[in-house]
C-alpha cells in the first residue's frame, strides 16, 4: 500500500498512516488503503487487537486541503453518490466499529477533522502528550465526518461535543484526557511502548468474551437493565460451552498462565 503501513507480530496488527510529509492528511487512495488494512486485520484469526497511529510528527491531519482546493480529492467526487452507497471513510468506520477485536488509536500528535474522528472510533485512545484534537470542519465550512457527531457525545457529552463542534477549538492531550476524549496521556518517546503494553495484554485475554464484551459496550445506550441481563445470560451461556472458558479455569487451579484459542 502506497499511503498505510500494515505490520503484524504477536497477534498485535499495526496500521501506520504514512504521509508524514502532509501530517498523515487523507489524500489519494488512502481512505481505501485504511480500510483494507481494517478489515485484513479484522478477519485475521490470527490478529486479537489493532492498533492504529501515524508516522512521523501527526497522527492525521484530516483532510488534505490541497487537494480540496485543486479540485482532486476523493470526498469531492464521492460528493454526489447515492446514500446507499457509503463513503469509504463510513465503510472503515463500520469496518472498526463492527469489527470483534479491540482497536487501539496511539495518537502520537496532532488528529484533527476526520482524522480526530478516526481516533474517536477506535475503542481505547492513547495519547502522547504532544497530542492535540480539534473539530475544525466549521472553520473550513464542512460537515463532520468519520462518525464524529456519533462518537463525540457519547465520550464527553452533548455539551462539551456541541462547544467542540460548534468552536472548532483545538485542545491539548491533558484536556481531552480531563472529559473523556483519551485514556491516557503519555510520555511522547513512551507512547508505543505503553500502547503495546495494553495491546498485550488483551492478547492474553480470551478473544471470544472480549468480541461480545465490545458488541455489549457499543450498545449500551440501546439496551435497558432487563435487556442487559438477557444479553448477559446469552453470552455467558455460550461462553461457558468454549474451549477457552475450560483453558482458563484449568489454569487458575494449575497456578499457571492460560493460552487461549479463541474455540
Amino acid at each position: 500500500m502506497e499511503y498505510v503501513l500494515l505490520d503484524k507480530k504477536d497477534g498485535i496488527g499495526t496500521i501506520t498512516l504514512n504521509r508524514p510529509e502532509r501530517y498523515n492528511a487523507f489524500a489519494g487512495g488512502m481512505r481505501e488503503e485504511i480500510l483494507e488494512a481494517v478489515q485484513e486485520t479484522c478477519s485475521d484469526p490470527d490478529i486479537r487487537a489493532i492498533v492504529i497511529t501515524g508516522n512521523g510528527k501527526a497522527f492525521c491531519a484530516g483532510g488534505d486541503v490541497n487537494e480540496f482546493v485543486s479540485g482532486n480529492s476523493k470526498a469531492l467526487s464521492d460528493a454526489d453518490i447515492a446514500t446507499s452507497d457509503r463513503l469509504t471513510m463510513c465503510k472503515a468506520v463500520l469496518a472498526i466499529n463492527a469489527g470483534e477485536k479491540p482497536v487501539i488509536a496511539a495518537v502520537n500528535g496532532v488528529a484533527a477533522g476526520g482524522g480526530c474522528n478516526l481516533a474517536l472510533s477506535c475503542d481505547i485512545r492513547i495519547a502522547s502528550e504532544k497530542a492535540k484534537f480539534g473539530q475544525v470542519f466549521t472553520r473550513r465550512g464542512a460537515f463532520p465526518d468519520w462518525g464524529g457527531i456519533y462518537f463525540l457525545p457519547r465520550l464527553v457529552g452533548y455539551a462539551k461535543a456541541a462547544e467542540l463542534l460548534f468552536s472548532g477549538e483545538i485542545i491539548d492531550a491533558r484536556e481531552a484526557f480531563k472529559i473523556g476524549m483519551v485514556n491516557k496521556v503519555i510520555p511522547h518517546d513512551k507512547l508505543m511502548e505503553e500502547t503495546y503494553k495494553m495491546a498485550e495484554r488483551i492478547v492474553k485475554n480470551a478473544p471470544i468474551p472480549i468480541a461480545f464484551i465490545k458488541r455489549g459496550l457499543q450498545n449500551f445506550y440501546k439496551m435497558d437493565l432487563s435487556q442487559a441481563v438477557d444479553y448477559e445470560a446469552y453470552v455467558l451461556g455460550m461462553t461457558l460451552k468454549s474451549e477457552d472458558f475450560m483453558e482458563g479455569f484449568n489454569a487458575f487451579l494449575e497456578k499457571r498462565e492460560p493460552v487461549f484459542k479463541g474455540k
